[in-house]
């Protein structure tokens, strides 16, 4: 009786033991799914350029928190070499060297501080969820431009503001797009490459919509009014505007993150069959202070670069709105573009489209708009009116774009075609001179 008493005893324990068991296998299915479903294309993007992190290090305690986080942090990053210019930037400026030197240093100490902002944002994702993960990313991932159009607000340099955001849709759209369409082709010369047109069409709208916030303010100097009318007429609609941008690309993050989330849900099967993928290696309290620890960098930098841009247009006899157009964006997302090619050479493009309409979406609803909210907060007169040559080049890089992804297909042909005529853009900016001292929108500019 007694046997049987145990028998019965011991096949209960190992039924609860089973049970146990199939709960945890359950919630670790759950977590790694979840996991899966908070990585967006800038978080598999900008993955390109990290480190394979050595778990047992930063797990073991005698090396301590602080040691295993700077390895996981500032070593655990293939640009961790250029985090030698921050200090270098900042003895440049503290001592009174040139500041063209300053400005050189400055951009490069941003390109691995915009990389490291990506990859903190996605290890507090696996804390906080993918809802969460999503809107700091949403946030988050253009902070150098948003940071750096900030300053020049409020030093009231906003040529530098209109030109570094214009600058950035663009080298999405051309030169991050069309890098990666034409290596792509490329190495799959072979192979058809094809995406999913519904997140791009999505973007395209977005984009669609901006332009034309973009317009209506420079159709004003055409309406036959005053010049102050005009000035007063385009503040005014480019307010209300930006509101409304700002409005509708909160709804594009629900869109996003809820109602239609299997759309822009980005799937790399490499990370996903590594285990480390789908752990957290830093806490969350530690990756929350590292990010302000970055972002107060990022801050310091994009001082910098405000600063000086002046002095290494006039050094170097380039003009202003060339190394806001051209330089500032590619420097500000290097890793993250770089990249969105990488993904493109493994013939995953849904990849590199996430990153490179994702970015434009973001700047064009986003961080314009935001600026010109900014700068009312601030008295100072920004609106949307971005002038004609301005304008133009961003409707054609739009329109083009949208003829390049009409049929969901790829090949190295539509790449060059929108390389070149990013190449052609920059070539005219690159011509295009402005007085010493005066902005190409100085004349809605100042305070109120």
């Amino acid at each position: 009786m007694s046997s049987l008493h145990h028998q019965h005893d011991h096949d209960r324990d190992y039924e609860a033991c089973l049970i146990e068991n199939v709960e945890n296998t359950k919630a670790t299915t759950l977590s790694k799914e979840s996991m899966k479903h908070g990585r967006t294309a800038h978080n598999i993007s900008s993955s390109s350029f990290r480190r394979k992190s050595n778990v047992t290090l930063v797990s073991n305690p005698r090396y301590g928190n602080v040691l295993a986080n700077f390895q996981e942090v500032i070593l655990g990053t293939k640009l961790s070499i250029l985090f030698v210019a921050i200090p270098f930037a900042i003895f440049a400026q503290c001592y009174g060297f040139s500041k063209p030197l300053v400005f050189a240093l400055s951009l490069l100490g941003l390109i691995p501080l915009a990389e490291r902002v990506s990859f903190l944002t996605e290890e507090i994702a696996y804390y906080t969820g993918p809802t969460v993960g999503g809107l700091l990313n949403a946030t988050c991932g253009n902070a150098t431009e948003l940071i750096i159009a900030i300053f020049a607000l409020s030093n009231n340099k906003i040529d530098v503001v209109k030109y570094s955001l214009l600058g950035s849709i663009l080298s999405n759209l051309l030169l991050v797009l069309g890098t990666s369409l034409l290596c792509g082709g490329i190495a799959n010369i072979r192979a058809e490459q094809k995406f999913d047109r519904r997140q791009a069409d999505m973007n395209l709208l977005m984009l669609l919509l901006a332009l034309l916030c973009h317009l209506l303010p420079l159709l004003f100097q055409y309406g036959g009014a005053s010049v102050a009318i005009d000035a007063d007429s385009s503040l005014q609609f480019s307010r209300f505007a930006s509101i409304l941008m700002v409005i509708a690309y909160l709804v594009y993050l629900i869109f996003q993150l809820w109602t239609h989330r299997q759309l822009f849900e980005a799937r790399d099967e490499e990370d996903e069959e590594n285990e480390n993928a789908s752990k957290a290696v830093i806490g969350f309290w530690s990756g929350f202070a590292w990010l302000v620890f970055m972002t107060v960098f990022i801050a310091i930098l994009s001082e910098y670069v405000v600063d000086t841009i002046e002095d290494a247009s006039d050094s170097w006899g380039l003009s202003i709105s060339f190394l806001s157009i051209i330089l500032l964006p590619i420097v500000g997302n290097a890793a993250e573009h770089a990249g969105a090619i990488i993904f493109a050479f493994k013939n995953k493009l849904d990849i590199s489209l996430g990153v490179a309409l994702g970015s434009a979406t973001q700047i064009g609803m986003f961080v314009v708009p935001l600026c010109v909210i900014v700068a009312w907060i601030l008295g100072i007169k920004m609106d949307l009116n971005f002038n004609l040559l301005e304008t133009g080049s961003l409707a054609l890089a739009i329109i083009t774009t949208g003829f390049t992804l009409q049929d969901g297909t790829s090949h190295y042909l539509k790449g060059l075609i929108l390389l070149l005529l990013y190449i052609v853009i920059g070539a005219c900016f690159f011509v295009q001179r402005t007085p010493s001292g005066f902005g190409a929108f100085s004349s809605f500019g100042g305070e109120e």
